[in-house]
């Protein structure tokens, strides 16, 4: 059944100009606001309005969202419910997301992830302090404004409050979340995790803009699924032929990926530190041009190039 288009409505003050996107749970679209200008506004699917458990986690990404202040988090603005609807309403971030910069650009030089690591980190961080694993860190959920170089984390979605007793949790035991390319292995068994799962996202999406790979390599989500719980993952130096990086960036960004969270780097500011110590440990490189020539480069290829 075709969902409710609400493009020209005004909704709790916020009027929407533009459907954008939309999940299971929610439609995005772009709204403006008379006092904060453009806003992304998420509105829950007419056939979740009913589903308690549905609701109060479409909630709940709100509330976690609006606990996590720093520049590279999307601001929560407002949520509630309005006109029979329930809405969240968000910062605008501009730009595109890191999925679709990393299709055009391929992998990227070690510098230039160090880069962006550093601030997906920062990010990471200020939600761990305010007690929120993310969960579903990929590179999907991450805007970059090649303008400003600046990269905004969103979609807490999914997200957990590592503070809340287990009987107030919504996981449910025995099933995972997230995305299983980038979802840690501890994750899988539905298990509660903490912030050591964003690490490995973090290294997993490292991996990936190093080599345009996943440290896996399985064929369907069967496959995936037993090779995360059995395998190790491929060295990152054997992932692009032709192509090896400093010993100590593949030794941070393995360790980021152990299969066991103990064996991890504790922090995401501490996995960021090595990656950054790793990147830099190198010889010299035709590729390693930082995040704005990577950025430059992109746009001046042709159509074909890209």
């Amino acid at each position: 059944m075709a969902s409710e288009n609400y493009v020209g409505r005004t909704i709790a003050g916020y009027q929407l100009l533009e459907r954008v996107g939309e999940g299971g749970t929610a439609e995005v679209y772009r709204a403006q606001h008379p006092e904060r200008g453009a806003c992304a506004f998420k509105v829950l699917r007419p056939r979740l309005r009913g589903d308690p458990t549905a609701v109060k986690r479409f909630l709940r990404e709100a509330g976690y969202g609006s606990r996590v202040r720093h520049p590279g988090v999307v601001r929560t603005y407002d949520y509630g419910e309005a006109d029979g609807l329930y809405y969240l309403a968000l910062e605008w971030a501009g730009g595109e997301s890191l999925a679709q910069f990393l299709h055009r650009s391929g992998p990227l030089a070690p510098l230039a992830v160090a880069h962006i690591v550093r601030q997906l980190a920062d990010a990471l961080a200020a939600a761990h302090e305010a007690g929120i694993v993310h969960r579903d860190l990929k590179p999907e959920n991450i805007m970059i404004d090649p303008a400003t170089q600046r990269l905004k984390l969103l979609d807490f979605g999914i997200a957990r409050d590592a503070e809340l007793p287990p009987e107030e949790r919504l996981t449910r035991t025995g099933f995972f979340v997230g995305t299983l390319q980038y979802v840690a292995p501890e994750a899988l068994s539905g298990e509660l995790v903490d912030g050591r799962a964003d690490i490995y996202s973090l290294a997993t999406i490292t991996y990936y803009m190093l080599t345009g790979r996943h440290p896996y390599a399985g064929r369907n989500p069967r496959e995936l699924f037993q090779q995360l719980l059995k395998e190790p993952p491929l060295p990152l130096n054997r992932a692009l032929p032709g192509r090896t990086f400093p010993a100590a960036l593949e030794a941070a960004v393995m360790r980021g990926l152990a299969r066991d969270p103990a064996k991890r780097q504790q922090t995401v500011t501490a996995f960021a530190a090595e990656v950054e110590a790793g990147a830099q440990g190198g010889p010299a490189s035709p590729r390693r041009i930082g995040l704005l020539g990577a950025l430059k480069q992109m746009m001046s290829r042709g159509p074909r190039e890209r």
